[in-house]
């Protein structure tokens, strides 16, 4: 059976972003847990090679909540970033019945 859960991977151009989003998703119960972290990225943009820092949240949440995360990112930042769902496939029992506690079937 799959778990109720999904990791959203989303990139920020600033930490304290992350954090703000991580910290909304949280207080509205629509995260259980998030991690953010600093990286580099490359990316095309108008044809040319950018390179910058940036900074990553992954989030833990219930499956199907991307709408719901989206929003709340729009409410923090205004520019194009990245925002996407990993099923999972499985996650260690103590992990989901904390889930299911905490957020709910």
């Amino acid at each position: 059976m799959q778990p109720p859960l999904s990791l959203y991977y989303l990139t920020f151009s600033h930490a304290d972003e992350a954090q703000a989003v991580a910290h909304d998703l949280l207080r509205q119960r629509i995260a259980l847990c998030t991690n953010w972290f600093p990286i580099t990225c490359a990316y095309l943009w108008n044809g040319a090679i950018q390179q910058e820092t940036e900074t990553v949240l992954i989030v833990k949440a219930r499956a199907g909540a991307r709408d719901a995360i989206e929003q709340v990112v729009k409410a923090h930042i205004d520019y194009t970033q990245f925002i996407g769902e990993l099923p999972l496939r499985s996650v260690n029992m103590p992990f989901e019945q904390w889930f299911t506690q905490e957020i709910g079937e």
